[in-house]
């Protein structure tokens, strides 16, 4: 019987080896896959090269990954805002290596890899510093880039519902970038705040099929002050 429910974080994280490429779902604040993040910290694995949308903000969830050490390389397309200090003084000190990637870009390479696209050429970082090293051409008078795509060995996101096959739905714009870094990763492991039963999902809802997936493990919903609970972001 096909079941890919983990019964902890732990156990869903238990796999994941050092010197991994990790991606992480997110953008902005939406479907961030915390609870996942803190279990990779506890899990412990190091020299990781993560791909996110952004370095990280204040001290919690990808930050706080980066402030243990354990992490080599990001890729991203936003490493600085006001409050990435503690990307900022990694790099600085030259203790955390950064690519940096044209947001289009970065959600194209990572589409690519899902997609079995070996390349695809780009206007995006024509003629500038993000070009040198890379092929360029001249197609219809326009200059273009090649970009290659980004594979992981392992994805980190968070989805909605999932089943017990590992199909999954999101909520919103928390969707953002897990779709696809599911398809461009050996392996991927979701949160959910929901398991329904088999049937449960409505097919056509369904964004990332289990053929993706390799664990889901269920996440509590936060409580508000209120005492009620706060929709999944």
């Amino acid at each position: 019987m096909i079941n890919k429910i983990a019964a902890s974080v732990a156990e869903a994280l238990a796999g994941v080896k050092d010197g991994s490429t990790v991606m992480i779902g997110g953008f902005g604040t939406a479907g961030i896959p915390l609870e996942l993040i803190d279990g990779l910290i506890a899990q412990g694995a190091k020299d990781l090269t993560v791909v996110n949308n952004n370095a990280g903000n204040g001290d919690t969830g990808l930050a706080a990954l980066l402030a243990t050490g354990r992490v080599r390389k990001i890729i991203c397309s936003f490493p600085r805002q006001a409050d990435s200090f503690v990307f900022d003084g990694l790099y600085r000190s030259g203790k955390l290596e950064l690519e940096l990637v044209p947001q289009g870009n970065l959600s194209e390479r990572i589409r690519a890899a899902g997609a079995g696209i070996g390349g695809f050429f780009t206007p995006t970082g024509y003629g500038t510093d993000l070009a040198k090293g890379k092929e360029t051409r001249v197609i219809d008078g326009k200059g273009y880039v090649l970009e290659s795509p980004i594979h992981g060995d392992v994805a980190l996101i968070k989805a909605e519902c999932g089943d017990r096959w590992g199909n999954l739905t999101y909520r919103k714009t928390a969707r953002n970038f897990g779709p696809s870094m599911a398809m461009a990763c050996k392996q991927t492991i979701a949160s959910v705040h929901e398991i329904v039963e088999l049937g449960g999902l409505d097919p056509e809802a369904v964004v990332t099929p289990a053929i993706y997936v390799s664990k889901i493990v269920k996440i509590a919903r936060q409580a508000t002050q209120a005492g009620g609970f706060k929709k999944a972001v």
